[in-house]
């Protein structure tokens, strides 16, 4: 009795008693916020480079990247023709007979404005064929294309199409993939360009019966050449200027806020890489750059303004060489270094490109292939020989100190900024 007397007197003490939750108090110093201030907070990570240990400054950017269907663009291009009976009414079509009276041999032209084209090869696109038959007799359509070839085999193709009537015509479709096609554009004197030839004829079924061929029949053939892509082309392309006025950005330098940045030994280039086997001219109008405080400075010097030429490329093939050539500004023909010295956040650069500014001088044989490309680089890499003079840079970042009360948490505390140089 007296053991369990003693048992319930501990229960009833255990429960009356209330743990009460440690709390501590301690004075800390810890780094909560590390941030270094160096050279590399100048420029983003494209610009600024190291060579054996040493900065240099890298203000190469491509202001423009030409590529092969820029040059050539084919566009959507629909034959569309019409055959009917003209002049005999309900013309007897025997089986196996030739509804149009035979093969259709037609040239037709591309419109490529000043583009004078001997022969492309196709990266991809179709050919969408539709055609109705009105007569009540099974068809067969042959469709050639003589100019064509693909691994040395001319385009041939031939389709059924099923009996319609003149209220309710048969309609035929089919797409063809044009992809890896080379196309002779000489037309069919062999000596035109922008032109090619096609060859259709109607079949009637050679097993169906004779079906009337009467004036009320047309039939109508539709053939749309359409998302046309060139992976080579040869001809003439055109006397042609391509004008752009580009915004470089380096808006890393906005950290710029006062003072006075002095850089030496400095060059920058405008250059041009040419891919195509065509002759050009180009001319830089203008390079100005603005800084974080919204000063401008122009770019003087160094030929802004002239002309230059820009020699095709040489090569084919496997041997494709592009051709360069670039305005050089330096602390001797321009004011590069107060150029660069303002520490611009925006370059704005404004040329202009002429495609063949003599005409056509390669009698037909301008050339362009899959890797050819015409390239527009502004380009400056030098030493970082710098000199300082109350020059202030910034640096922002977000502290974010997310307690819980419930838990280890800040009470007071005090800031403190080390710095080394």
């Amino acid at each position: 009795m007296k053991n369990t007397i003693f048992i319930l007197l501990l229960i009833t003490l255990a429960a009356s008693c209330k743990k009460e939750q440690t709390v501590w108090e301690s004075d800390w110093s810890a780094p909560i916020i590390n941030d270094t201030l160096t050279l590399a907070n100048l420029v983003n990570d494209s610009t600024l480079a190291e060579n054996s240990g040493f900065y240099e400054l890298d203000l190469t950017r491509t202001l423009f990247d030409l590529d092969i269907n820029e040059v050539v663009q084919i566009p959507d291009t629909t034959i569309q023709e019409e055959f009917t009976n003209l002049g005999w009414d309900n013309l007897p079509i025997n089986p196996g007979a030739s509804v149009l009276g035979g093969l259709q041999e037609e040239e037709h032209e591309m419109v490529l404005e000043d583009i004078q084209l001997k022969k492309i090869i196709i990266k991809q696109g179709v050919i969408e064929i539709r055609i109705e038959n009105p007569l009540d007799v099974n068809l067969s359509f042959e469709l050639n294309l003589p100019g064509y070839t693909k691994d040395g085999v001319p385009f041939d193709v031939a389709y059924p199409i099923t009996m319609g009537s003149v209220s309710n015509p048969s309609v035929f479709t089919e797409t063809i993939d044009l992809t890896g096609y080379e196309i002779d554009l000489t037309g069919l004197s062999g000596n035109s360009y922008n032109r090619f030839v096609s060859r259709v004829d109607v079949i009637a079924d050679s097993q169906g019966q004779v079906s009337n061929f009467g004036n009320e029949h047309i039939i109508l053939i539709d053939a749309a050449f359409k998302g046309i892509k060139v992976d080579y082309a040869r001809g003439y392309f055109g006397n042609r200027i391509l004008y752009d006025i580009v915004d470089v950005d380096l808006s890393a330098l906005d950290i710029y806020q006062s003072g006075a940045l002095d850089l030496s030994m400095l060059s920058l280039a405008f250059e041009i890489e040419n891919g195509i086997k065509v002759g050009a001219q180009g001319i830089l109008n203008s390079i100005s750059n603005e800084n974080a405080l919204g000063t401008v400075v122009s770019l003087t010097g160094g030929g802004i303004g002239n002309a230059f030429n820009i020699d095709p490329a040489t090569g084919t093939w496997g041997s494709l060489t592009p051709s360069s050539n670039s305005l050089s500004f330096t602390s001797g023909n321009s004011n590069i270094e107060n150029y660069l010295e303002n520490l611009g956040t925006k370059h704005t650069v404004d040329y202009s490109i002429q495609l063949n500014p003599w005409g056509n001088t390669s009698g037909t044989w301008d050339e362009i292939y899959p890797n050819s490309t015409l390239k527009v680089k502004l380009h400056a890499q030098m030493p970082l020989a710098i000199g300082l003079n109350d020059l202030i840079l910034e640096e922002t970042f977000e502290v974010d100190l997310n307690q819980d009360v419930e838990k280890t948490r800040i009470l007071s505390g005090e800031l403190i900024l080390n710095t080394s140089n």
